[in-house]
């Protein structure tokens, strides 16, 4: 009986389009016997698939959106909501259950997760310390080295959320910050455990090894950190971000010592020659260069070849986000079409709506697109990178820098922010946020302190050299929230140190 009415659903399906193309030939004056077999082309593919992912479009995209955001973290409730429903509707179309039942549980669907979306955007601004703290606590693996902790940690931080979901904001910050003070105590207890017990055991190891007659600056360098966490931890308890990496890089440069060590016994033994050395360093670069169709030369040492690599990859890496910010397009163009031959085959016996709302966003997502390209093309690659997040365009400021624990914007950094200026112009009436963000040295309250008056400087910039009355700015310091590379690095801390300009246009832009 369910695959009977399955197979009488999409049966109708197919015939109201049948019955839409000919009307639709007939009202433009074109006979339907001499439509061209390219044009029949679309009845050949509709069926379930394509219904389903029409239906379905709009809760999930939802769904992916608020996920990307962590809602099912930050907004659980909401989040839990939305997921109920889109299952319900799963179930109800894979059973053939009725249309008008499962289009109102993807309604919902949408709805909530639309709410755990904004609600993730208040719990990112009220929790930013408690995150912080969390994603520390991710990085030492609490919830192996120390799970009981961990576990306490996230029911407080659930509860937190939940309460504010509820708009009982007292609560929520009170569960917040004892959830902060179990993350730390799990990060504390898992840098002890995973780190400094684990590598003063492999400092044991290496001495047992004589690894102090083969490798012993890198045996001593591993001693010394060792040294300078526990002081860390000892002198500042509440910014463990310091401590932590030192710890970490204690674990790697004795690991890295004893295979030292037994490296070099091993030329020993097989009396190798600093020749052999040296060509045995060559071989990976040598393999690593073929790969990307390079020729590997050391006639001039391993500098070179060195940075004709790295420069390759980063070529690779950038063409790499555009080729994934096309397949987003194009992804989404396709769904939109999708959902507007369903739309069509729904329109029996009407007038079919050239303007209708799908027709609009069609539009509008191509207009959308020109401008964005527009706006990459107008930014040097070391002075911004566009990226693109549902509706919103990010602009990464990657040539911003501002002094050491400052919030001044230099002379330099003009140019720059005009362009600012001139992207923003190009969506008039569309509401813009400021992102401030740095790196996890310094404490967290002085970190988002600086985040949000280095993300206030930029706005007051845009406001005194834009109309104010035609663009409304908001600001949001992240502190050391919200990393894209790894603290663990300089390179990485200096990416994390950011200003982003969010552009969220408005919905409908003018096409027609």
């Amino acid at each position: 009986m369910v695959q009977l009415q399955r197979y009488i659903n999409t049966t109708f399906i197919v015939a109201i389009f049948c019955f839409s193309v000919l009307f639709i030939a007939i009202a433009y004056g074109q006979d339907p016997i001499k439509i061209r077999p390219q044009q029949q082309a679309p009845l050949a593919f509709v069926g379930e698939n394509e219904v389903k992912t029409a239906l379905f479009h709009d809760a999930k995209s939802a769904m992916e959106a608020a996920k990307k955001v962590q809602a099912n973290h930050l907004a659980p409730k909401n989040f839990g909501d939305g997921m109920k429903h889109f299952n319900a509707a799963e179930v109800d179309f894979n059973n053939g259950k009725d249309l008008e039942d499962i289009r109102n549980n993807l309604v919902k669907s949408n709805t909530y997760f639309q709410k755990a979306i904004d609600a993730t955007k208040l719990a990112e601004v009220t929790f930013p310390n408690s995150m912080k703290a969390r994603q520390d606590a991710q990085i030492t693996e609490s919830a192996n080295y120390s799970p009981e902790l961990w576990k306490d940690a996230e029911k407080k931080f659930k509860e937190a959320a939940i309460n504010l979901e509820d708009g009982d904001l007292n609560n929520a910050k009170k569960k917040a910050d004892e959830a902060e003070t179990l993350y730390r105590q799990a990060e504390l207890a898992a840098i002890k455990s995973n780190y400094l017990e684990g590598t003063k055991a492999l400092l044991k190891q290496a001495d047992d090894l004589d690894v102090k007659n083969h490798a012993p600056k890198t045996l001593l360098m591993s001693q010394q950190l060792v040294k300078q966490a526990e002081k860390e931890l000892n002198d500042n308890r509440y910014d463990t971000d310091v401590a932590r990496s030192l710890a970490r890089q204690a674990n790697y440069q004795v690991k890295h010592a004893i295979y030292l060590s037994n490296a070099i016994q091993q030329m020993k033994d097989k009396d190798q020659t600093w020749e052999d050395l040296m060509l045995a360093a060559e071989k990976p670069l040598e393999q690593i260069a073929e790969r990307i169709n390079l020729v590997a030369e050391f006639d001039a040492g391993l500098g070179n070849t060195t940075n004709e690599i790295v420069s390759t990859v980063m070529l690779y890496q950038n063409n790499l986000e555009t080729l994934d910010q096309n397949a987003v397009w194009y992804q989404q163009e396709n769904d939109l079409k999708e959902a507007r031959i369903v739309e069509l085959e729904s329109q029996l016996g009407n007038q079919v709506k050239e303007k209708s709302d799908l027709a609009l966003q069609i539009a509008n997502q191509a207009k959308t697109r020109e401008l964005f390209t527009g706006m990459e093309n107008s930014f040097n690659r070391d002075e911004a990178k566009v990226l693109r997040q549902g509706d919103d365009i990010i602009i990464r400021l990657l040539g911003l820098d501002f002094p050491i624990a400052k919030a001044t914007i230099e002379q330099k950094s003009f140019a720059l922010l005009t362009k600012v200026r001139n992207a923003i112009n190009a969506f008039p009436d569309s509401r813009i946020t400021v992102l401030g963000f740095t790196d996890s040295y310094g404490g967290d309250a002085q970190n988002l302190q600086l985040s949000r008056e280095r993300a206030e400087a930029v706005k007051q910039y845009l406001l005194a050299n834009t109309n104010p009355n035609t663009v409304l700015i908001d600001v949001i310091g992240y502190g050391e929230s919200k990393p894209i590379s790894s603290n663990e690095t300089a390179v990485g801390r200096s990416e994390n140190r950011r200003v982003e300009v969010v552009i969220h246009p408005v919905k409908a832009i003018e096409v027609f």
